[in-house]
């Protein structure tokens, strides 16, 4: 989290031009990282501990420093972040297996769908589909697991490069995330699961995220993830989870 907050600043130094160039120079270099990164997860999990609680979805969970988090406020509970950035629910969906269902944990919090809606042909009835695709393969693996759904995190166009604002005024934008977290809401009611909303502390007036809390436009930073952290934990830590 911290590197890429980094690369934004050296980012913000350069003009859109140099910007695209040096992204798809990495892009290249770098080749699919996720890869490792599942390939970790599944050593990892040869010795998690069954019955914990497990964070799932793209970027903006497997950004989520929640370990870090918790040690600083001395808390034990168990997190395993799961998180793959850049990932779509078709792929999470075939991942499921080493980012979830192999932890068996007793309780889920799961953010997936914002890359699906970078595409403009979406339709987000057909990302709920997908979405509803993931709860059925994780029921199945887990049974009796306690699934909680987040509310999509707003956007802040006037944070991003310019070369993406765009993009997140026309394409992902702050009202089909609205309409997507209505949907989201909708199916978490007709399916049993919990679905929350922890966006108020970082979401302006007009909707948007909070620009202090903002590194892309579409990025939380990592103050952001403290605001929101007490707010998770109290989900986290309940009981009673209906």
């Amino acid at each position: 989290m911290i590197e890429y907050e980094k690369l934004v600043m050296e980012l913000r130094k350069m003009t859109s031009n140099e910007r695209i160039k040096f992204m798809e120079e990495r892009r290249v270099a770098a080749g699919d990282p996720r890869g490792e990164k599942l390939a970790a997860y599944k050593e990892e999990n040869k010795t998690a501990k069954k019955g914990q609680i497990v964070f799932a979805g793209s970027s903006l969970m497997e950004w989520f420093p929640i370990n870090q988090l918790l040690a600083e406020h001395g808390d034990d509970t168990v997190i395993y972040n799961r998180g793959v950035a850049g990932s779509v629910t078709a792929e999470y969906y075939n991942w499921l297996d080493f980012c979830v269902i192999d932890l068996q944990p007793r309780r889920i919090f799961i953010n997936i769908g914002t890359n699906d809606m970078n595409d403009p042909k979406l339709k987000l009835e057909d990302l709920i589909t997908r979405y509803e695709m993931i709860i059925d393969k994780i029921t199945d693996g887990v049974p009796g697991i306690e699934i909680y759904t987040m509310a999509y995190y707003p956007v802040n166009p006037d944070a991003a490069f310019e070369e993406n604002r765009q993009s997140l005024i026309e394409v992902r934008s702050n009202e089909k995330i609205r309409q997507a977290n209505r949907l989201v809401e909708e199916m978490s009611r007709r399916r049993g699961l919990k679905y929350i909303d922890i966006n108020g502390k970082i979401t302006d007036a007009q909707g948007k995220m909070k620009i202090d809390y903002c590194i892309d436009g579409v990025h939380i930073n990592e103050n952001g993830y403290r605001v929101i952290y007490d707010d998770i934990m109290r989900y986290v830590k309940e009981t009673e989870w209906k």
